[in-house]
């Protein structure tokens, strides 16, 4: 029996030229802050994969840790890495295509990728609210089953959420960073989106946990649900918005102790919102 071409491959002297061979690479992504660089394959057979190959010492290191975290946590809402291929030193990982756009846009810097009419996030932003707390809602589930496996999120932002604008759909993509925890900052600080990121974060020797996700759940809550990118536009309700508040504080003692009290605290806020 035939080997699949890609999740039957273990070692490549290099991705583009087998993918080339392989099928047609209908898509490049190249321009990635990781040192990664990706490619959508359509096979002989119409099957469409994702592969994303680490280019950099630091990209082999990331997709290590992201390897290790989808062997821990698996869900509907992540994509998942279900093969990897040896590319001289380094990996480059197969995943499933699926379609969408990521809400923020690495080609597209700073506030352009989020308020431009034609950003994909300005376009999510408008949608009815009720699409954007099931969205959201996909967020949290998937989380849940993040800190069952004992992981936290790390790197989580809106270049995270690929969004599918006709299935209404939303996957988690790029978590490579998510780590087992609680764990120590042994950095000056985590990778990630100064958005996005809880304050204990940034500061080397501090503790994230658990608690540390929560805010960034609270912060991706905060800005999916606001109109515009300067945050004085909530759609949600005042409850939801008071979830929010607590999720995000600087203190990690006055936060949800967990994404499952997060969850359930939202959760308890959208039943009563009018």
């Amino acid at each position: 029996m035939t080997p699949h071409p890609l999740l039957g491959i273990d070692e490549v002297s290099a991705v583009e030229p087998y993918l080339a061979r392989a099928g047609e690479v209908f898509a490049e992504f190249r321009a990635q802050d990781s040192g990664c660089v990706s490619y959508g394959v359509r096979l002989d057979d119409g099957e469409r994969w994702f592969v994303k190959e680490g280019v950099t010492e630091q990209a082999r290191l990331s997709l290590e840790r992201g390897w290790a975290f989808h062997r821990a946590v698996r869900h509907p809402v992540i994509v998942p890495q279900l093969h990897r291929i040896v590319v001289g030193g380094n990996w480059a990982v197969v995943m499933p295509w699926h379609d969408g756009e990521v809400l923020y846009h690495p080609t597209r810097r700073g506030s352009e990728s989020r308020v431009a009419p034609d950003s994909a996030m300005a376009r999510f932003r408008a949608l009815p609210v009720l699409r954007i707390l099931h969205a959201f809602g996909q967020v949290l589930s998937a989380h849940l089953a993040v800190e069952e496996a004992g992981r936290v999120a790390v790197d989580l932002y809106d270049g995270s959420l690929l969004y599918d604008f006709t299935a209404h759909d939303l996957r988690l993509v790029d978590l490579d960073e998510y780590r087992p925890g609680p764990f120590v900052v042994e950095e000056e600080r985590l990778p990630g989106s100064l958005r996005f990121m809880a304050p204990e974060e940034l500061k080397r020797g501090a503790v994230v946990d658990a608690r540390s996700t929560v805010f960034t759940l609270g912060r991706a809550a905060r800005l999916l649900l606001d109109a515009g990118d300067d945050e004085s536009a909530w759609r949600g309700s005042t409850g939801q918005l008071a979830v929010v508040d607590r999720a995000t504080r600087a203190d990690p003692e006055e936060r949800f102790p967990s994404v499952r009290r997060f969850a359930r605290a939202w959760q308890s806020a959208r039943q009563l919102a009018p």
